[in-house]
This record gives structure tokens, C-alpha cells and sequence, in this order.
């Protein structure tokens, strides 16, 4: 191996193909960071958190439980605001109100997930890509010889094929990971929100039901 077989020398090695190759690691590595921060922000206790709703509802301070949502940051506790601010309007109202805030918060869970699940299907297709041009630049060289070529004509290469491919598939398999990973994270949240969401709207509508029917 030689001594100074570092990134600058892989990505030399690998032809011009390394370049946006290393463009999805740095994209993959810094989506993940983000997200992983972003959605460990956006995790609460939600048993505990609807616990409080539930106890502070049934003693109809709203206020109090405004106040909680504020305090409480998270895609949930502002899903519960919304319902609770349009605690005098019917069953209706406050679901439109609560899905709303859905339509608002649910993207904002998803955002950049579609570019890590890009970068994991494009950089074993750069990989590949790095494969031909490996393979044009040894034919290249049997062409030019005529034939006549040692092992060393066709190093070069072979690098490029092997590299790219490697480091394709190296950027790929984490990638794919993560994006499911964050894919689970996201179904997780939102599932928590429909059930919170639906626990507010009956305890908002509960005295009322009767009245309305």
C-alpha cells in the first residue's frame, strides 16, 4: 500500500467520477446530522404529554393548557394548540383546524429526506459509471499497444473501476440506511400525532356530543 494512500489520493485514483461521489457523502453526511437533531428536537413524551391535556381539559382550563403547549416544543404540541384554539367550534371545525396544522407540520419532518434517498440511488450509478470509464481507459490502452500491454498499463484502469465502484457503493449503503431510519422516525411521529390529535378532538367534544346529536 502505498504511504500516501489517503482521500486525496483515492479520489486521484478514481478518476474524475470521485468528484461528485464525494459531493453525495458530504450531502449524506450533513442531511443526517441535520435530521438526526431535528427529529430528536421533535421527539416528546407523548403519554405524558396528552396525560397533562387530558387532566387540564377535564377541569376546562383551556388557558392552562395553551400554556403547555407553548412550553412544549414539538410538531404534536402545536397540532394540540391548533385544536385547542378552536375549542368553541364544532367537531368539524377543530378537526379541519388540527389537520391543518398537519399539512403544515408533516413536511416540515420530511424535508431533505427525498435528497438522501437521491443520493443513495445515485451514487452507485456514479460508481458504475466510474466502473466504464475504467474499462474505456483500459481498452484505450490495449488499442493503443496494440496488444502488447503489461499488467502496469492497465492499473490505471483498474483503479478507477474498482474505486468509484467501491466508494459508490460506500456512500450508498449508509445512505439507504439512514434514509430509512429517518423514514421510521417520521411514520412514528406522525402516527403519534393522528392518535393525539384524535384524543383531543373527543375530549374537546365530549360534553357536547350529546347536545349536538
Amino acid at each position: 500500500m502505498p504511504q500516501n494512500w489517503d482521500v486525496w489520493y483515492i479520489i486521484q485514483q478514481g478518476g474524475p467520477v470521485m468528484w461528485p461521489i464525494m459531493f453525495c457523502s458530504i450531502v449524506v453526511m450533513a442531511i443526517s446530522i441535520e435530521r438526526f437533531f431535528t427529529l430528536r428536537r421533535a421527539q416528546i413524551d407523548t403519554r405524558d404529554f396528552m396525560d397533562t391535556m387530558r387532566t387540564t381539559l377535564r377541569q376546562n382550563r383551556i388557558q392552562e393548557a395553551l400554556d403547555t403547549c407553548e412550553v412544549t416544543k414539538g410538531p404534536i404540541s402545536r397540532i394540540v394548540k391548533a385544536g385547542l384554539l378552536k375549542h368553541t367550534r364544532s367537531k368539524a371545525d377543530i378537526r379541519e383546524a388540527i389537520e391543518d396544522a398537519g399539512r403544515i407540520e408533516v413536511p416540515v419532518l420530511e424535508r431533505r429526506l427525498s435528497a438522501l434517498a437521491t443520493c443513495a440511488s445515485v451514487a452507485p450509478l456514479l460508481g458504475l459509471l466510474g466502473t466504464v470509464q475504467g474499462m474505456i481507459v483500459c481498452f484505450a490502452q490495449i488499442r493503443y499497444k496494440q496488444g502488447q500491454v503489461s499488467p502496469g498499463d492497465l492499473a490505471e484502469g483498474i483503479a478507477n473501476a474498482l474505486i468509484t465502484t467501491a466508494a459508490g457503493l460506500v456512500i450508498a449503503i449508509p445512505a439507504l440506511v439512514l434514509y430509512n431510519y429517518f423514514v421510521s422516525r417520521v411514520d412514528n411521529l406522525v402516527l403519534e400525532m393522528e392518535v393525539s390529535s384524535s384524543e383531543l378532538v373527543e375530549l374537546l367534544t365530549k360534553d357536547r356530543d350529546g347536545y349536538e346529536a
